[in-house]
């Protein structure tokens, strides 16, 4: 009678501890990808995926290895360094917001010196034509503001430029070609008094109104390229001080003219 063949000794553990590690570095590895994808920012997220691939080593039996470390397998985890280790790399999103601070500050900084040095330059011909009582220079990062009052240039409740006010416009107008290399913004303000005549129904209409007035004249009297400036009524909503006060009213009836410079971000 023949020998019966005794079946094939299983030893334990040698056949599915390599596919579960197998599938503990799967499963880490979609997790990882999965925390990476729930950022929007798409060029952060090939990069991080490009660093996977170049750092990720898969070995026979399944260990894997984040780095430079401990293998991943046979219970042996560095999801605890996991965030030191992405930091390391460059993708901490709390260093990238304070470089992006930093560069605005910078950019802000570089456009701040800017309009001072335009302001500066713009004073001295205002002293030098004797229009430094009327008018009134201010600078922002953005742009250098002139200020008119408004009486200087119009009667109460008109539009008209007075005849007695070209000669301040024409100063300013060569001003303008000489310094003006980017957008020139012409803003007509007034005070909160309600007004309602035979022309203008409301604040909003004649302050439009005086800025389309100065706008116009400048085309007229300079060769300002005309693409180069705009015009808009603010009424009564930016003051400059109170409105409780007759004087406070006066100072907010004026024409701004805000020169941008090349820097702007308008």
């Amino acid at each position: 009678m023949a020998a019966k063949r005794k079946p094939d000794e299983v030893k334990p553990g040698a056949a599915w501890m390599n596919t579960f590690s197998d599938l503990m570095n799967l499963l880490l590895c979609f997790f990882v990808l999965l925390f990476s994808m729930s950022s929007v920012d798409a060029q952060k997220f090939e990069l991080i995926a490009a660093s996977f691939s170049q750092n990720f080593s898969i070995f026979t039996g399944g260990a894997t290895s984040i780095g430079e470390g401990l293998l991943v397998s046979n219970g042996i985890s560095q999801l605890n360094e996991l965030d030191q280790y992405m930091n390391s790399m460059g993708y901490s999103s709390e260093k990238e917001e304070e470089d992006a601070k930093d560069e605005f500050d910078k950019v802000e900084e570089e456009q701040l010196k800017e309009s001072e040095q335009l302001a500066e330059k713009i004073e001295e011909s205002i002293e030098e034509e004797k229009m430094s009582k009327e008018v009134d220079i201010d600078f922002t990062s953005q742009y250098v503001s002139l200020t008119l009052n408004g009486a200087l240039l119009f009667d109460s409740g008109s539009d008209t430029i007075k005849e007695e006010a070209y000669p301040i416009l024409d100063k300013i107008g060569v001003i303008l070609q000489k310094y003006a290399q980017s957008l020139i913004e012409i803003e007509g303000h007034t005070d909160n008094v309600p007004i309602h005549n035979a022309f203008f129904e409301n604040n909003n209409e004649l302050s439009s109104a005086r800025a389309l007035s100065v706008f116009d004249y400048l085309l007229e009297t300079t060769n300002i390229d005309p693409a180069l400036i705009k015009h808009s009524g603010r009424g009564e909503y930016v003051p400059i001080t109170d409105n409780a006060s007759v004087e406070g009213r006066a100072k907010n009836r004026r024409v701004e003219i805000k020169i941008y410079h090349t820097l702007s971000t308008y």
